[in-house]
């Protein structure tokens, strides 16, 4: 049986999305290296196809304005990078420049960036992204395409949460290339982090939600859709036991929030195609409820919402929190909360330019060096982190980019707005948006249009 070129296509584009969940989301140097290898070639490969070229031509055609802002960010993320006159940074990086001369630092060139290696690695991310999303608007412009890639998310969330619920119910050993010792107590599978893990199978669940609610309205009822309705479903109930299992508050709290929001939707739509629709968001409440109550303890209903009031709380500069914070005072007990107000104290040193790509790693050991076992590598606030990063033009430059993309193309519909909900807390109290597939995820989901044939055209 021969398989149509554009399915083929759409199958070793998927194939890397699954890859890169298997490896820890593509959070690791090596394997962002090695994507951006294989997305590269792919990519050279795919071009060759007039259809293909046609399709991508039309894409920078209608974009011009949001292209030319996202390359203007990728010369900037080189800039950083590079080693510059060591007297050019008293300029570029006064705070650079004085720590610098505090470590008597004897050398002659320096970057902007604290950490270049680091900084070189997540400009090949933020390249792989780039063609990633120029690829699947090229693949997945029917909607039947895009049927099959929400299909395809919610068939890769039931498989790693199968995966990490069998590994958790067995004591989570480390496996191969799994390591569990991190999360003894939670499920998390292909995942170091159980939040990240969770915020995964968050966006896959929401995949096949999107799946249910539009399959109904957009394609003919057949044998082929009643049984995937039936796959997606048990696949829906996979997810939820691994969102439950990983006992991430932030992903538990996404997920039933996420519920509530489609259904007060489908309640206030009142259409009769819903229903079933309807149905299966309480059969999944139900079932969560189940789960929680009675195997997990009743009190594990209520703390996901919890999670609100002691984040917030933390986050508030009560006090003299902030002054007690500060880098010389504190020794012992690094908080979420604390090192979100370290990464906002180092943004504002940063303001303009940032510190680079990894450099909070940096910073943080260089100003807590009395802490000998304990390290941050991310801020625990995606948008603190991001900020320091890239500095007020890099940050400047990505808000540019997609508020053009999305003006131009009308893409504030409810799904797209329930995703900025999702992103909102990942940005305010999480890191999980540093990982590359959530990236990779957040950025093709939005880029979903079930309207239009084109989503950026």
């Amino acid at each position: 049986m021969w398989i149509k070129k554009n399915k083929l296509y759409q199958y070793i584009f998927l194939l890397t999305i699954a890859l890169m969940v298997i490896f820890n989301g593509g959070n690791n140097n090596l394997y962002i290296q090695f994507n951006f290898i294989i997305i590269s070639i792919f990519f050279l490969l795919f071009i060759r196809e007039k259809n293909y070229l046609a399709h991508i031509n039309q894409i920078f055609t209608n974009n011009k304005l949001a292209i030319i802002l996202y390359i203007l960010f990728i010369i900037f993320l080189i800039f950083q990078t590079i080693p510059l006159p060591i007297e050019w940074l008293s300029f570029l990086s006064p705070e650079k420049y004085n720590l610098l001369n505090k470590l008597e630092f004897n050398g002659n060139f320096n970057s902007i960036s604290w950490s270049p290696v680091n900084s070189y690695f997540s400009l090949l991310n933020y390249l792989s992204l780039f063609l990633y999303l120029i690829i699947f608007k090229s693949l997945f412009y029917k909607k039947k395409d895009i049927f099959r890639f929400c299909f395809f998310l919610v068939l890769l969330g039931a498989f790693a949460s199968s995966v990490a619920i069998y590994l958790y119910l067995i004591g989570n050993p480390d496996f191969l290339i799994l390591k569990n010792t991190a999360s003894k107590y939670a499920a998390s599978g292909f995942f170091v982090n159980r939040t990240v893990f969770s915020c995964f199978l968050s966006l896959c669940f929401f995949s096949g939600i999107e799946y249910l609610k539009m399959v109904d309205s957009y394609q003919k009822d057949n044998k082929d859709n009643f049984f995937n309705k039936i796959y997606v479903r048990l696949f829906i109930l996979l997810i939820t036991i691994g969102i439950i299992t990983s006992f991430s508050r932030l992903g538990n709290f996404l997920f039933i929030s996420m519920i509530i929001i489609y259904i007060i939707q489908a309640l206030y739509e009142n259409d009769k195609k819903n229903r079933f629709f309807l149905s299966t968001l309480v059969l999944i409440v139900l079932f969560d409820v189940l789960i929680l109550g009675f195997y997990f303890g009743s009190e594990k209903l209520l703390q996901r919402f919890l999670f609100l009031q002691n984040e917030v709380m933390e986050y508030l500069p009560l006090q003299n929190e902030i002054k007690e914070f500060l880098p010389y005072s504190v020794r012992d007990d690094i908080s979420r909360a604390a090192l979100s107000k370290f990464a906002f104290i180092e943004f504002k040193k940063f303001i303009i330019f940032g510190y680079g790509g990894g450099g909070f790693e940096y910073l943080f050991k260089i100003n807590f060096q009395n802490l000998s076992t304990s390290y941050a590598t991310h801020a625990h606030s995606d948008l603190m982190e991001f900020l320091g990063e890239f500095g007020l033009i890099g940050s400047t430059l990505v808000i540019l980019t997609v508020l053009f993309i999305f003006t131009k193309n009308y893409n504030f519909c409810f799904k797209n707005i329930l995703l900025f909900y999702l992103l909102f807390f990942i940005l305010i109290f999480d890191f999980s948006l540093h990982i590359p597939i959530i990236q990779l995820l957040f950025i093709l989901l939005l880029s979903v249009n079930y309207n239009k044939s084109y989503i950026l055209s």
